[in-house]
């Protein structure tokens, strides 16, 4: 990698090399922060939506229906195994969230 100084180009420096890429990194995994904490916003949203079947079902003194339990449990689990930002993206594009069966 090079950098240009009074117009002429000249190789980074092994430091100077590692700080960029240090950089770098920080500002990929602090995009992916941000990706994943919008997905788990959205994510919470949509499972404050199914709240009410289990209070319900608490209040009954009733099991919560399968069905509720295993949607929420497919909302709970949307982020795991994700590491990286086109991951997230896609999902959200594209709303690709569990459904209630």
């Amino acid at each position: 990698m090079k950098k240009i100084i009074n117009n002429i180009e000249i190789d980074l420096t092994a430091q100077e090399l590692a700080e960029y890429n240090l950089r770098i990194e920080e500002e990929n995994n602090n995009r992916f922060a941000n990706y994943l904490k919008q997905l788990r916003e959205i994510r919470n949203n949509i499972l404050s939506k199914t709240d009410w079947y289990v209070t319900k079902a608490k209040e009954n003194n009733e099991e919560v229906p399968a069905n509720i339990k295993a949607y929420r449990q497919e909302l709970r689990d949307l982020t795991e195994g994700l590491t990286t930002v086109e991951q997230i993206v896609n999902i959200i594009k594209n709303n690709l969230y569990p459904t209630l069966k």
